[in-house]
């Protein structure tokens, strides 16, 4: 399937060329413009969806390729499917979702059949083959998340590296110097999603850096596999007194009723904070400190950079949420404040 890249090739120009005269955002040469015009009627580049743009016309429909994995935690992966729809429609557009697991072929066959105007991808992996198609397809795309390979993407994500150095900051000013890490499922690191490494290494690194002992593991969801998880970083770290939890909502109340029934109090036995979170806190037991994880901040930011790149006023970049911090009472001075 040709691209913006053949377009190019073949007219003879630059691809930021091609991209002003679909867009009619800058003045092309009339001889320049025929060129494209006739490479993109050649290639039948987005079949002839490229002729269409010359028109301005559009389908007003966006594709969202957010697959269902196992293990993937729905409540968390509708509210960004949500905010998505939310912010396409203050733009008067549709949202085609495709959920299947080989993402690849959903997106390579709403861009054949030029269905849809753009791309928005959710929950990438480190390498995930839907950013190499994105790059070869050339529609406008934004992907909510950050992969291992940016280069030609324009991305948004909450700063998961900041959030880490963020919680081990919040504990260590307390005086806490033993903190524990309950990460996601084991699954989730293993299919390569993008953001749990991120948190995790940060995590690691910032503890080293100001010369804490901490002990990481993941956290299978379901009770046994909690309360192993809790069993594995009270076992490494017997002076605990710090805990974060970068997990799902079901797992995290699970964690407090496992440290209730083992009469450990919170704050005044281990301070805990809850990492990178969708949801609300406050109806836990207790309710924890949280780093929100904003699904309506990076995806209302993900249409409005795809909206960017229809009228050419957006180059590929990536772009960081800064995360925030909000108590509510679930962290107290450690035992070296």
């Amino acid at each position: 399937m040709a691209n913006i890249h053949d377009v190019a090739r073949v007219a003879g120009v630059s691809i930021s060329t091609v991209s002003y005269a679909l867009s009619g955002k800058r003045s092309i040469a009339a001889s320049t413009k025929q060129r494209i015009d006739q490479a993109v009627l050649q290639l039948d580049y987005r079949a002839n969806a490229g002729a269409r743009m010359l028109k301005g016309a559009r389908t007003q429909i966006l594709a969202l390729s957010a697959p269902l994995h196992a293990g993937t935690h729905a409540p968390a992966h509708m509210a960004f499917v949500l905010s998505v729809v939310t912010a396409a429609r203050l733009y008067d557009y549709d949202v085609l979702l495709l959920t299947q697991d080989e993402a690849t072929v959903g997106l390579r066959r709403v861009a054949r059949s030029s269905l849809v105007d753009g791309i928005v991808l959710l929950d990438v992996s480190t390498a995930d083959p839907r950013t190499d198609l994105v790059r070869e397809l050339g529609l406008p795309a934004t992907v909510i998340g950050i992969p291992n390979d940016t280069a030609g993407l324009t991305c948004v994500d909450l700063d998961f590296e900041q959030a880490a150095v963020l919680a081990v900051r919040r504990l260590v000013d307390l005086g806490h110097r033993e903190i524990g890490l309950i990460g996601q499922a084991p699954l989730v690191y293993e299919r390569g999603s993008n953001f749990p490494p991120r948190f995790r290494d940060a995590f690691l690194a910032e503890a080293a850096r100001l010369g804490v002992t901490v002990a990481f593991t993941p956290a299978a969801e379901e009770s046994a596999g909690v309360r192993a998880a809790v069993e594995h970083v009270t076992a490494a770290l017997p002076g605990m007194t710090g805990l974060v939890l970068h997990c799902n909502e079901p797992v995290q109340s699970m964690v407090l009723d496992v440290l209730s029934q083992r009469g450990i109090s919170v704050p005044n036995d281990l301070s805990v904070i809850s990492a990178c979170s969708s949801f609300s806190t406050d109806h836990l037991n207790p309710p924890l400190d949280v780093i929100p994880l904003p699904a309506d901040q990076s995806c209302t930011r993900a249409i409005e950079l795809t909206m960017a790149q229809f009228a050419g006023d957006a180059e590929p970049h990536v772009e960081y949420i800064e995360p925030t911090y909000v108590e509510l009472g679930s962290t107290a001075p450690g035992p070296h404040r």
